[in-house]
């Protein structure tokens, strides 16, 4: 994925505005991304993407190739937020009281007590999701959708921040369970995290000759720079981002043209709308405009609804991708003007 370029022509502002986002609260955004540069190289667009998933409550999707960081990132995200991380390795013996948690007899007060499940953090990592079946991926759907756990009919409620960032492996099929759809729709965004660049993979290489140590991110001098305080304010600003009513319309077109198109036999739902409207408003906000344009619902069309959508049998066959189809229909919607 490459990282959603500023527009460089924005439709007339609102006339009406409501106040500019604050360029303190931009300012640590931004230095969490120069935070997660000296631990990950080459992944700005997905650690974008990231703070666009905190600032929208949202989940995300990681697919790549093993060896590309993916929990480094994670890890260096949570050090720079100064948040709480766990990651948890889905096996297909794993069972769902061993993510959510789980009441555990006290042989001393003959009574049950909850034992917390890793899920009790901020940013969850579910290291290679597709491994696991079905009843304990489904374990994350209440932690996602309600941001609680309910064990013994009791809810109890997470922390806030808190996101699932799952992981999987595009490549190795073989004793893997594929989420549906219906799980795949609560992620808010799916990331595919390409390879490094050659120049990237050196400057990799180099970093390790000199010593850099991934289990030891304070060695390599990755500080907290923000905070969930920081985090809350944020969000609250992206809230006040304003949507004209023809944007809103340019979104639901999009969207609603998946739903027609040949090479689908599902198109994204009215959640994949309002998932798209959502990350627009944050993507807008982090650019420094306090109103969405054209151009932010295409920044974040890939994202958002690459995963939402499900290619025809005979148009895999064909080669036809869900990133080519996407294509298509951007390129087929009027865009307002």
């Amino acid at each position: 994925m490459t990282e959603p370029a500023v527009p460089q022509q924005q439709t007339q502002q609102p006339a009406e505005q409501p106040p500019a986002p604050s360029q303190e609260l931009r300012s640590a955004l931004a230095a969490v991304r120069t935070e997660v540069g000296k631990a990950v190289v080459g992944q700005d667009a997905a650690v974008t993407s990231l703070l666009i998933a905190l600032l929208c409550q949202g989940h995300v999707l990681l697919e790549g190739v093993p060896g590309v960081a993916k929990t480094l990132l994670v890890r260096t995200l949570a050090a720079a937020l100064e948040l709480d991380t766990k990651r948890v390795q889905f096996t297909p013996d794993l069972m769902p009281g061993d993510v959510t948690g789980s009441l555990v007899y006290d042989a001393r007060t003959a009574e049950f007590s909850f034992r917390e499940g890793p899920v009790f953090t901020n940013l969850v990592l579910a290291d290679e999701i597709n491994r696991t079946p079905p009843k304990t991926q489904a374990s994350l759907l209440e932690a996602m959708e309600e941001r609680q756990v309910s064990v013994d009919g009791v809810p109890r409620r997470l922390p806030d921040p808190f996101m699932v960032i799952a992981t999987q492996n595009p490549v190795e099929y073989e004793g893997t369970y594929p989420l549906p759809e219906a799980q795949l729709d609560r992620f808010l965004l799916k990331l595919v995290l390409p390879l490094p660049e050659r120049d990237q993979e050196v400057e990799v290489l180099a970093r390790h000759a000199a010593g850099f140590d991934p289990r030891d991110l304070a060695a390599a001098g990755v500080t907290p720079v923000a905070d969930a305080a920081v985090l809350e304010r944020a969000r609250a600003e992206v809230a006040q981002v304003q949507v004209s009513r023809e944007v809103l319309g340019y979104a639901v077109d999009v969207c609603r043209a998946t739903r027609f198109s040949p090479s689908l036999s599902l198109g994204v739902s009215p959640r994949g709308a309002t998932a798209l409207l959502r990350t627009a408003r944050a993507w807008a906000w982090l650019s420094g405009r306090s109103f969405v344009t054209p151009d932010d619902i295409k920044a974040l069309a890939h994202p958002t609804l690459r995963h939402r959508v499900q290619l025809r049998a005979e148009a895999e066959l064909e080669g036809v991708t869900a990133e080519g189809v996407l294509d298509t229909v951007l390129a087929s919607v009027p865009v307002p003007r």
